[in-house]
């Protein structure tokens, strides 16, 4: 299913409207990722990002990854339902398909900004009842959770898996942290929230000025990796699950493939809330 009312968000436009001149965030991602869900825009947006963080390609493939142990590690904890905000272009290892090839019935909301985002998610969820993509801004926390669809599908008296993969990092300081507070607030007792995040501590930092400049070409305000002190301030109260906040492709236990911490400027964590 989708929805295109563009919840929170009076700018965004309708999914049939012409878009392959500006790239997107969440197409540029799906490039990086080698996905087919792009436009030359955002394919040369890519090779641009590339040129100044060579690891930007292993950091997509690292997070995409780290989604998957996430919500892995959620269904073993008990979780069936799932959140998952800027859940950006359908590829391979999608939530559902993690959750649902486990738990038939396992529930998904996509929330993302981009239209074609949520176009192209609407048309794999055609006959998923048990999930549904949202055209929204998490920037209104409040009209998402108000949304039919995520009330339709998520029980607020049931843990539920937040998700916030990749994604903070497009968001100002005095939209996120408010945000992210709201959604936690919103989370009932036993659920868990995944976020992973571009830390400002590593030779890639180097290149902010210029990845900064190249999302404010986008549908995103700003590209802006944040310390790991500010990172740990979105978990509010919840208790960091062990190993805490690690590099993405080190989450939980150690070097999940060949990733160099010293290229790939990211970090993850999952939250539990009591």
């Amino acid at each position: 299913m989708t929805d295109h009312s563009g919840v929170g968000f009076l700018g965004m436009g309708n999914a049939d409207a012409d878009y392959s001149s500006r790239p997107s965030s969440a197409r540029i991602y799906d490039a990086l990722l080698g996905g087919n869900h792009n436009f030359a825009a955002d394919r040369e947006a890519a090779k641009r990002l590339l040129a100044m963080i060579p690891a930007a390609g292993e950091m997509a493939r690292a997070n995409r990854a780290f989604l998957n142990r996430a919500v892995q590690f959620m269904l073993d904890a008990g979780v069936r339902q799932f959140l998952d905000i800027g859940s950006g272009i359908p590829t391979v290892g999608n939530v559902h398909e993690i959750a649902q090839r486990r738990v038939e019935d396992a529930r998904v909301v996509y929330i993302d900004i981009d239209p074609v985002a949520v176009a192209h998610a609407g048309e794999i969820l055609r006959d998923n009842r048990f999930a549904t993509a949202v055209q929204a801004d998490m920037r209104f926390p409040e009209a998402i959770l108000a949304h039919a669809g995520v009330r339709r599908l998520l029980d607020q008296q049931e843990p539920i898996g937040l998700l916030l993969v990749a994604m903070l990092h497009f968001v100002p300081d005095d939209d996120a942290y408010p945000a992210v507070e709201r959604l936690l607030a919103s989370l009932p007792p036993g659920s868990y929230v995944a976020i992973s995040h571009g830390v400002s501590e590593t030779a890639a930092d180097a290149a902010g000025d210029g990845v900064a400049d190249l999302y404010r070409r986008t549908d995103v305000s700003t590209a802006t990796g944040r310390t790991r002190s500010q990172i740990k301030r979105f978990f509010g109260d919840t208790e960091l699950v062990p190993p805490g906040l690690v590099w993405v492709h080190e989450w939980p236990a150690g070097p999940q493939g060949d990733g160099d911490p010293g290229d790939m400027a990211v970090v993850a964590a999952i939250g539990r809330k009591s």
